[in-house]
């Protein structure tokens, strides 16, 4: 949800000005869907990076307000906690070794951003979950000072009517709290994708997402840690979901749909989407403005469906359709929320292509994997892979269940090139990114596989937990500033333990 909003109170009018609007907006996206009035530029992809901030003692520094001001650069931006910011990265075309520019560009700015926040006493971590963070940072004072976070803050707690409840079971440790403010999201720092696509060609491409999205966590998970504990391979997922939801337990038993949302089915357009959140969930921040959608389209004008999109913002779906207005022409396009930060921009990056080339040549096939695949097993994949990462068992359409890295070495790696090469990447860039993937599989490293054999080494040695944490961070970040792939970075710290 980027949009400002100011702090204020809602009445029941504006829920049902706002809920008249929706309905209007989604007329008007009717309407503009048949007419066929979308840019259809099909290699463009954009990014969205989430920061961490820490100090010099590693420890989160809540001062993103200051270090904003140090920076001083418009595609920096605030995040839930004090501890958070975020870098918005403007649109680039895939081709003409648009990728390795993007790169380029990205650690410029990153590494710019970092030496100004180095001024004001902060430095900027890419990474899942802050393996140092703890609960005492995760409380209702830890919110930035951007009225949005407060109000949607009240307005998730209001709607549950009672404290949230974080309860995440791993193998061996179990995490259990209760909060009074969503503030324990602020740990979730992630890396979305938006990829630009055509009308007719959103829904395919959707789908194709939600059918990949296992396999994305799979080869990306960075984030086995949360408050001391060892948890998931990919405990962002189930702590982002836990930690936004809307539901007393009561509503919970109903079947009541959770507002952090991997879905129930493949979609035929991208209506089916934002009709699905009209129907299914209350809005929570009820902003209504002057506009008059269908009057604007009578005029030749083009709307931008405020009141959707806002709603559209505090549905969680894991790949969220968009519906955005730039140089006075709309665009749709598929905002992928799957990954987790970090470890590296190279591996960022190697996950950017990985998930635009895959979408783009499962699209692509003349018999879609969905038509052989039931929902319900794609949402499998999601959860064994958030729970056990690179080493998950998945189902894949004439495979049957399959280790995840092998499903990738053998059939979508290949995919996933054949759809870059249709947006025109060259086949140097394909090979240097996909090649991580393929690293990554072959060796049986990603960042949280990486996190847990150092912490374990450590602690083998006699540190504590806190201690373990602390020090493999203070690697991670040596090692995140060679900007070289997670699966070189190996066991050099002079501790037992296996070396890969």
């Amino acid at each position: 949800m980027g949009q400002e909003v100011e702090a204020r109170e809602f009445t029941r009018g504006d829920r049902r000005r706002y809920r008249d609007k929706v309905s209007q907006d989604l007329a008007a996206l009717r309407r503009m869907l048949a007419e066929s009035t979308f840019d259809e530029e099909r290699t463009q992809a954009g990014l969205e990076i989430e920061l961490n901030l820490v100090d010099e003692e590693l420890r989160p520094a809540m001062q993103n307000r200051q270090v904003l001001g140090a920076i001083d650069d418009p595609q920096f931006q605030t995040e839930l906690g004090r501890f958070n910011v975020e870098i918005n990265l403007a649109p680039q075309e895939l081709n003409n070794r648009g990728l390795t520019s993007f790169e380029t560009s990205v650690r410029k700015a990153l590494d710019e951003a970092n030496r100004r926040a180095s001024e004001v006493g902060s430095r900027l971590v890419i990474i899942g979950i802050l393996p140092t963070l703890s609960e005492e940072y995760v409380h209702p004072d830890s919110l930035s000072e951007d009225p949005r976070y407060s109000l949607l803050d009240q307005q998730i707690l209001n709607s549950r009517g009672e404290n949230l409840i974080i309860d995440i079971e791993g193998d061996s440790e179990h995490l259990h709290l209760e909060s009074d403010s969503i503030m324990p999201e602020s740990a979730c720092t992630s890396t979305q994708v938006h990829l630009q696509v055509n009308p007719d060609e959103f829904a395919p491409f959707w789908n194709a997402a939600q059918a990949i999205a296992g396999l994305q966590i799979a080869v990306g998970a960075n984030s086995p840690y949360l408050f001391g504990h060892r948890l998931y391979d990919e405990t962002r997922i189930p702590l982002f979901e836990q930690s936004t939801d809307t539901r007393s337990e009561d509503l919970k038993t109903q079947g009541v749909r959770p507002r952090v949302w991997f879905g129930e089915r493949w979609i035929g357009s991208i209506f089916d989407l934002f009709e699905e959140n009209a129907r299914y969930y209350s809005a929570l921040l009820p902003v209504v403005t002057d506009e008059d959608p269908m009057a604007m389209l009578d005029d030749g004008e083009v709307p931008r469906l405020s009141e959707m999109m806002m709603h559209n913002g505090t549905v969680y779906r894991w790949n969220r359709p968009i519906y955005d207005v730039a140089g006075g022409t709309p665009h749709l396009r598929v905002e992928n929320r799957v990954l987790p930060a970090g470890p590296t921009i190279a591996d960022t990056m190697a996950n950017t292509a990985f998930f635009a080339g895959l979408v783009r040549g499962l699209a692509s096939q003349p018999r879609p994997v969905w038509r052989d695949m039931s929902f319900l097993a794609a949402e499998e994949n999601f959860t064994n892979c958030t729970r056990h990462g690179i080493s998950a068992e998945v189902y894949w359409p004439g495979t049957g269940l399959v280790p995840a890295s092998e499903l990738v070495l053998r059939k979508l790696l290949p995919i996933a090139a054949t759809g870059l090469k249709e947006q025109g990447v060259e086949e140097s860039e394909i090979s240097r990114l996909l090649g991580i993937i393929e690293r990554r599989c072959v060796l049986g490293i990603n960042g949280a596989t990486w996190q847990v054999d150092h912490v374990e080494a450590r602690e083998k040695a006699g540190d504590s937990r806190a201690e373990a944490l602390r020090g493999m961070l203070g690697e991670y970040l040596d090692h995140m500033h060679t900007n070289e792939p997670i699966h070189t970075w190996g066991m050099n710290d002079g501790h037992s333990g296996r070396i890969r």
